[in-house]
């Protein structure tokens, strides 16, 4: 007989994990326009006029509201050119980021 011994053979599968997701959200404030509020909505994040509309209604309603989810780096991105929008024309508007649960 041979010294061979035989083994099954193991495939080391590797799991890729995606990325957090993370909230971007509007923080109300009284005094940014809301027709600013809605056309930095359409702008940063691609938002009909509808939807913007509704996105600002809740958050004045709420105090906050969350915009939309992304990955990590542009959620942060894209709150802070919202928010220097705002500080840009002399606004507080406030946008921020936390982790998706």
């Amino acid at each position: 007989m041979s010294d061979t011994s035989l083994k099954p053979r193991t495939k080391v599968r590797t799991k890729t994990q995606r990325p957090r997701l993370h909230k971007v959200i509007l923080v109300n404030d009284d005094y940014t326009p809301r027709e600013f509020v809605v056309t930095v909505l359409k702008g940063e994040f691609r938002m009909s006029e509808d939807q913007a509309y509704r996105v600002m209604m809740t958050a004045h309603r709420r105090g906050v509201c969350v915009v939309a989810v992304y990955t990590k780096d542009i959620a942060e991105t894209k709150a802070t050119r919202g928010t220097e929008a705002g500080r840009a024309k002399g606004y507080p508007l406030l946008f921020t980021t936390e982790p998706e649960e």
